[in-house]
This record gives structure tokens, sequence and C-alpha cells, in this order.
């Protein structure tokens, strides 16, 4: 997001050359409300902005600035000064923003970057998209066994201006692989000589670079982490993965997952929706529509067959719209809560069974309730529809109540069908469940519809 209440007034301050203004109030306000005033500029104005602040201030700012800001300023700056912002950028950031540059300015800048930063990019990016290993950090604390509390803190100390953070230290061998871990706060209240091995805690919560981004994310919300270490396969400290990204990743994730389930392709980013184009919207929108609309057809085709039976019963077309939107938001209800559910480990796609026992119970208290309104419905507005001699009005509110309460059981387990087959076919259930849910409902609920009316009335 661009703020732009002060962008007159930090227009004037570059102009006018007041760099101590300038400074100050960069310094005196939290780097993310900076990066909002600063982002609203153009590229040039943004690094005139930047150019003349500490270091340490400057990398905190560009870091909370729009991804496509910080390309375009890397693209108009020396080499030397964009080397040194990367230099100054926290691991993880410094890597995902090289990955967003153009392959001319990457070969480009990577030779002004010291040997270990350009070494630390090209591992961190080499992890596949997705995975533990693309979103971690190689920011942070590691102690031996045999240092005391007191060098744990002095070590902490020396390394802390350059750490990102130095709340949670691991503890590992001659082979980097953890043996533990101690929190700041143990090393405060234990004795000076007590040993790091004696008083850290050995239950370690790890994640395998190839792990999900999202599986280790959970991991740091369900065991209340502040950071995660990541491991590779031969069990060596690689890399954490903070509680701040863990945030950012869970949210990407929902923002994927709602996207899909409203039929949106493409890339899914949170807050990317001002800075899409309208023509990248119609792309990521038309596609699942065109299909589904194809698809639509059948149920015109559905309609089409039973003609006869419409026209002579126009009572039954009143019911269409209750039947559809009742069968697409059971199934809808049903879909959202699997998805979720499996989102978050709580069930897995062997659990079908039992998933669709517990719904089929559901789905038969909301057919029966939803069965009477239906009935209820027709018996006391019905009178006035036109309807064939020898056919009782109770008789066709019966087949509409009927049929409204199977379509809710069917189209609530089905609800619960797609996204556990999806899960089962290692698709993302968020895609299937909702675009197919409403084509698939609205197909089986009018078969149902149609001929359940059909049986009772005698045709």
């Amino acid at each position: 997001m661009k703020n732009t209440l002060l962008v007159p007034e930090l227009r004037e301050l570059i102009e006018t050359g007041q760099i101590d203004a300038l400074r100050a109030f960069c310094e005196d306000v939290h780097p993310a409300t900076a990066a909002e005033m600063i982002g609203a500029l153009s590229p040039s104005e943004s690094w005139s902005a930047l150019r003349h602040l500490d270091p340490l201030v400057r990398s905190d700012i560009f870091s909370h600035l729009e991804d496509e800001t910080q390309t375009e300023m890397l693209s108009i700056l020396s080499r030397k000064d964009a080397a040194d912002i990367l230099a100054d950028m926290p691991p993880d950031d410094r890597a995902d923003l090289f990955k967003l540059l153009p392959e001319e300015r990457r070969e480009d800048i990577l030779p002004a970057l010291a040997q270990a930063e350009r070494e630390d990019i090209r591992r961190l990016a080499s992890y596949e998209e997705g995975t533990a290993g693309s979103v971690m950090t190689s920011d942070y604390v590691m102690l031996p066994l045999e240092l005391t509390a007191q060098q744990a803190i002095d070590r902490l100390r020396e390394v802390a201006p350059d750490r990102e953070t130095i709340y949670t230290a691991y503890i590992v061998d001659a082979k980097r692989r953890v043996q533990g871990f101690v929190s700041l706060k143990d090393l405060i209240v234990a004795r000076r000589d007590a040993r790091v091995g004696d008083i850290m805690h050995t239950d370690v919560i790890c994640a395998r670079v190839q792990d999900d981004q999202e599986d280790a994310a959970r991991k740091i919300q369900k065991y209340d982490l502040l950071a995660l270490p990541v491991v590779d396969a031969g069990d060596a400290l690689v890399g954490i993965i903070t509680h701040d990204d863990a945030l950012d990743i869970i949210t990407q994730e929902q923002t994927e997952d709602i996207e899909k389930l409203m039929a949106i392709a493409g890339a899914h980013e949170a807050g990317a929706y001002v800075k899409t184009s309208a023509w990248a919207h119609f792309k990521s929108r038309a596609v699942w529509l065109v299909i589904l609309a194809f698809f639509g057809l059948i149920s015109g085709f559905i309609v089409q067959s039973f003609e006869g039976l419409l026209q002579q019963f126009a009572i039954l077309a009143v019911f269409m719209p209750m039947l559809a939107d009742t069968g697409g938001n059971t199934g809808s209800q049903s879909a959202t809560l699997v998805v979720r559910a499996l989102a978050l480990k709580e069930i897995g796609s062997s659990d079908i069974m039992r998933i669709l026992w517990k719904e089929l119970r559901v789905s038969l208290l909301l057919g029966l309730l939803l069965a009477v309104v239906a009935f209820g419905r027709v018996m006391a507005f019905g009178g006035g529809s036109s309807v064939p001699e020898g056919v009782a009005l109770g008789t066709i509110g019966f087949a509409i109540a009927l049929a409204l309460g199977l379509q809710v059981v069917t189209s609530t387990l089905i609800g619960a069908l797609l996204p556990l087959g999806a899960a089962r076919l290692k698709l993302d259930p968020a895609l299937v469940a909702s675009p197919a849910l409403t084509t698939v409902v609205d197909i089986t609920g009018l078969l149902i519809f149609f001929s359940t009316a059909k049986f009772f009335v005698g045709l």
C-alpha cells in the first residue's frame, strides 16, 4: 500500500536538500510507515530519500517497500549502489528480490557483492519456490555445546548487530547437526558457569528444506515458536524461518485458497489487487468462467428435456431458483469446512468414510428442515398457481419438498467428496471444490427435481 499523505512534504524536503529533516523523519517513524510514504514517490525520488540514511535504517525501509518498487529502484541505480543495498538486506529478503531482477541485471550486480553474500544468494535462491528452503534466512545464531552461559551471552552480544534474531540460539555439533536450543531468557537466568549443553532444550522442532512452506509455517503456529530451524538431507542446520515470515506465508496461502475457491487462476499474491492490471484480472478469471459456462449448457439441456412437465406444472419453475441456491449453499458450506480442515492437516483423504458419515447426518437434518420450509411455502402460497385436474397441491408440495431434501443431502456429500478426491489425487482441494461444485450441484439438482416431480405427478 502506498500512502500519499506526506508525499508533497517529502518531495519538498528532497528538492530543497533538507537532508537532516529527511533523515530525522525516516529515523523517527517505523520503517514500514516510512516505506509507505517513500513508496509513493518515483524510483529516483525514493533513492534520493534513502541514499543519505544510515545503511541499517535504509535497509529496513527498503525491505518494507513493495517488490515492484524495489526492482524499479534497483534498475536505475549504479552497480555499486545496488550492491550496497542488497548487502545490507536480510538474507531471505535479498534472495527473494534477487530472483525478481532481470537476468542481465543479476549478472551485473553479482560481481559487486562480497563472496560470502554471492554464495548466500545462490544457495537461498536455488531452492524450489514454495518450499521451506525458499523462505528461510541464513541469519541465525549457533552455539557450541561447551560454552558457558556467560560466554554464550557474550557471543550473542558480538553477533547481534548482524543477525535477524538472537532470542533463540541453536546448539550444534561439529557437523552442524542440531542438538538442542536455548532462549535468551534461558541464558540470562542460568548460572554464569552453567554449560550450554546442560541447560539446552533437546525437544527441537525442525523442518526440512524441501518441506512445503505452509507446513513449516503451521509448525511455528502450532508450537508457538519465534523461529523454526531448517535442516538439509544430512540433518545439518542451514537456516531458520522466523515468525514474521510464517505470518506472511499463511496470509499468502489463505489468499491463494480463497481465490482458487472463487475460480480465479494465475498468481495468488496477498495485497496485489490494486497493482494488478485489468487485463491480468481478466485473464485470471476468464478461463474458469468459460469452462463453467460450457458445462452450464448441460443444465440448460436438462431443463429443455423436461419442457413439457414445466408447461403443465408452471409452479415447478417458481422453486427452481430455491433449489439451485440451496444446493449451492449447502455444498459450499461442506466444501469450505473440508478444505479448511485439509489445509490445517486436521483430516486427510484417508478419513473419507468418517467425514462422509458426519456430513450425511448433518445433511439429513438440514434436508428435513428445508423440506418442511418448502412444503409450507407451497401450501401457503401455491394455491394461486395453475395445477392440472387430478393432481393435489399437497402432492406437488411433497414432491418439491422431497426433491429439495435430496438435493441438500447430495450437495453436501458432493461438497465433501470433491476436495477429498482432489487431495487423494494430489490436486489442490481449493481449486476443485468451488468451481466444479457449482456446476455438478446444478446438474444433479435439476435431475433430482424434475425426476421426483415427474414420478409423483404420474407422468
